[in-house]
This record gives structure tokens, sequence and C-alpha cells, in this order.
């Protein structure tokens, strides 16, 4: 336990040093705000193309680490849209609660897998990665466009639009030509290739500050039982879940240690942009995006501890 935890309280003392720089305002209203675009839209595509245009996945038993990591996020998926109609809660709050338990965060994923496990950390969270974010940013654009309407007009729901929306995503984006890059064998280009590596190793620690600048202490509200029941699906049951299905696909050693891992990650807290976008409950996502953020600091050392 010592040595994951001191892999891991580095990356969430980038956190906590995100928080405290926004709270003291020492950089005026805007400046977090630009940071995140900057990261989101700029610097973390360029991280997800350099690293996984140049991951080595020698040996690595690709298909089935892919099915795990879909299979545990459409079985939750399909879990809540069962139950949906069960639920005494608003639409808006609804499609929250779906992001909250489906979109990881991953820089702080590829933040833990490179301090855990080194390299082939960084190639296993590649493939985690082009496995589960277009699949779960897909997902939660479909939520919105069907519920998500706060008593606005609600626009036709396709396929077409659905796909078109989750295309024009950055991250989707950097994973797909990331992906090409990989298996086209032709490796990233020269001068652009080092200068994607460049800035994207700006964008795991501008990252994880950005996330501890927008923890809202303030959003909890009434919300309690919403959000602890959210963070406890995909914090405990995602993860325990994905455990299942690697050790049904003979998932072992270090790739369903990150498989697991992934699977457990606190919120995307990019889910709060899409909420405010589209109609979701933005208040109760920055809740969730602070309540998932917060436990994980107890139970992802928890759950890499069966590993070491």
């Amino acid at each position: 336990m010592t040595a994951v935890s001191a892999a891991i309280t580095p990356l969430y003392l980038l956190v906590a040093f995100g928080f405290l720089l926004r709270r003291r305002n020492l950089f005026g209203p805007g400046f977090w705000d630009t940071i995140e675009r900057l990261v989101f839209y700029y610097l973390f595509p360029a991280l997800l193309v350099s690293r996984i245009g140049s991951a080595d996945l020698t040996g690595l038993n690709v298909l089935p680490l892919a099915a795990v990591l879909i299979g545990g996020t459409l079985f939750v998926s399909c879990g809540a849209l069962l139950i949906k109609p069960h639920l005494s809660m608003p639409d808006s709050t609804f499609v929250s609660t779906f992001q909250g338990i489906t979109r990881p965060n991953t820089y702080l994923g590829l933040s833990i897998a490179a301090a855990l496990y080194g390299n082939a950390g960084i190639a296993l969270v590649a493939v985690c990665i082009v496995a589960v974010i277009p699949l779960v940013n897909f997902l939660a654009v479909v939520v919105h466009l069907r519920w998500a309407d706060n008593g606005r007009p609600r626009p036709p729901l396709t396929w077409a639009s659905a796909l078109t929306d989750s295309l024009r995503n950055p991250v989707i984006a950097g994973c797909l030509i990331g992906a090409g890059v990989n298996i086209s064998g032709l490796g990233l280009p020269p001068v652009v290739g080092p200068f994607l590596i460049l800035i994207g190793k700006a964008a795991l620690p501008l990252g994880l500050m950005a996330v501890g600048a927008g923890l809202d202490f303030s959003s909890f509200g009434g919300q309690r039982p919403i959000l602890l029941w959210t963070a406890a699906v995909k914090l405990l049951f995602l993860p325990f879940i994905t455990w299942i299905l690697c050790v049904n696909f003979a998932v072992e050693g270090v790739s369903q240690a990150v498989c697991v891992l992934f699977a457990g990650l606190p919120v995307s807290a990019t889910s709060y942009v899409m909420a405010r976008q589209m109609g979701g409950d933005g208040q109760l996502m920055a809740a969730v995006v602070t309540t998932t953020t917060l436990l994980a600091t107890v139970t992802l050392p928890l759950i890499a501890s069966f590993y070491h």
C-alpha cells in the first residue's frame, strides 16, 4: 500500500494545488476556464495522438482487453437505462448521473498507470482510452439528446446527429488519429511528432490542476443520496464488474490491474461542460465530479493494493 500511495499521492497533490490556486483567485475569474479549454481542445488530444500513436502494443492481447472495458461500460449503461422508468428524478438529473457512472477521468488514469507501471501502463491505458472514451462520449451524447431538454424544444434524435456530435469531441478525434497512426505502422512524423510530445507533456499536470480548480463544494445541496449512489456505482460496482469480466476473458496481471483501475476512475471534469452545454443538471454534475474525485483517494489505492 505504501508504494501505491507514494505513486498516487503526488497526483492528488496536483489536484489539491489547483484547488488552492482557484480558491485564492490569483489569476482572475476566466483563467481556469481558459486552461480547461486549452487542455481539452489541444493539449490532451496532442497527448493522446503521441502516446497512442507511439505505444508499443507488442504482446498485448488487445481484443479481450477492449471487450472487458466495453462490456463493463455497456453493463452499467444498460442497467441505468432499464431502471430509469422506475426512478423518481427529473430527466436532467438522470442524464447527469448517467455521465457520473460511465465517464472516467483519463488525465488521472494515464497519470496513475504511468506512475505504477511505467511504459507498460501507458500502453495499456492507451488501449483503454481507445476502447472506452469514444463509447462513453457517444452514449452521453445520445442520452442528452434523448432526455436533457429542461423544458426547451427537444431536437430530433438520430444516429447520424449523435455520431456527428461525438466525432466533434477532440478527445475522440485524438484517440482515432493516434490509433490510426499506430495501426498503420508509420509512426509519428518528424517535427510534428516531437511537437505533439512536447505540448502533450503539459496536458497531465495542467489537466490535474484544472480538475482541482473545478472542485465545487458548494454544489452538494440536498442531493447526498444521489451522489453516494452514483459514486458507489462508478468507484466500486463498475470496477467489480470489470474484474469479473477480466477473469472470464483471461485478462491477467498488469493488464487486469490497469483495466480495473481504469474502470474505477473518478468522473471526468469534462462531464460538467457537456451537462452545461446540453441541458443536464450542471450543479449535480459538479457535485458528482467533486464527490467521486475525493472518494477515489480511498478507493483507487485500495484497488491498486490488490495488485502489489
